[in-house]
């Protein structure tokens, strides 16, 4: 028997249909989440950098809460970051502002695109649940 577990929040249900893969997927007590943007819960780009980083960090919390984590419990981050240089001290503001300071291992990249044309940010983790 396999103790792996697909976690889908109920207001990312259509992120099943449209793209096809999990928002995370449990296994034991480390939860693996895969990248969040920022969009709405219809799938629409939030174009208003700030907003969309702040939805981000919204939808992550949403992943994890689903999988019996928060933010304290995360391990692991890697954010993935279209014109890293232009964006990044917003993107730090809102993080700073959002997620608990020093808890875990963060790796920065910056790339030339995302998933859908607007996208800035797309954040991953691993969380290892505490109780």
């Amino acid at each position: 028997m396999s103790d792996r577990e697909i976690i889908i929040p109920e207001a990312m249900r259509p992120i099943i249909e449209r793209a096809g893969y999990a928002p995370a997927v449990k296994v034991g007590k480390t939860l693996y989440c895969a990248g969040q943007v920022g969009r709405t819960p219809d799938l629409q780009v939030i174009e208003d950098p700030e907003q969309q980083f702040i939805s981000a960090w919204e939808n992550l919390r949403q992943v994890l809460e689903a999988g019996g984590c928060t933010f304290d419990d995360v391990v692991e981050m890697t954010t993935y970051h279209v014109e890293m240089s232009k964006h990044m001290a917003a993107f730090r503001e809102v993080k700073n502002r959002l997620f608990p300071k020093g808890l875990c291992a963060w790796t920065c990249i910056g790339v030339s695109e995302l998933a859908h044309p607007g996208l800035l940010v797309e954040i991953k983790c691993i969380a290892v649940q505490r109780t």
